[in-house]
């Protein structure tokens, strides 16, 4: 028996709750959000290494380019592409478009999968996958 006398409704929490992808969208969101900002302070520390000089840059350079720099960086273009993306999807929902809850999960997975692909094209084109010259990529337009 539960001791709550209030008479109005309790919330419920994460364990009574189904799970579905416009949750995991929406707790997602809220991650992006707390890791772009995060993600800011590598940029400025970034920036004022470059400014500092070569004194400076050198070491973050070095940091920056282990596996685990690279991955914490396309992390973060991945966390601001989800967010940016997501974004525009909840525009759309506080416009009073897409409440359906099929389509609502449609377009939760659509908005995953295209932050993940656009995060990838960004990288492609950037010339930031090692090996790969965005200048000279080989295509079917040749």
């Amino acid at each position: 028996m539960s001791s709550w006398t209030d008479k109005r409704p309790m919330s419920p929490h994460m364990q009574v709750w189904k799970w579905h992808l416009t949750m995991a969208s929406s707790i997602l969101h809220r991650m992006t959000g707390v890791g772009n900002y995060i993600g800011i302070f590598i940029v400025a520390a970034w920036l004022f290494a470059t400014a500092a000089g070569p004194d400076y840059y050198e070491p973050l350079a070095g940091v920056v380019g282990t596996i685990w720099g690279q991955l914490i960086l396309f992390g973060f273009t991945l966390s601001i592409c989800y967010h940016l993306i997501n974004g525009v999807r909840h525009l759309f929902m506080d416009a009073g478009l897409a409440l359906n809850p099929k389509f609502a999960s449609f377009l939760s997975g659509l908005v995953l999968v295209f932050a993940v692909v656009l995060a990838v094209a960004v990288w492609l084109l950037s010339g930031l996958v090692p090996g790969v010259d965005p200048l000279h990529m080989t295509g079917a337009a040749q």
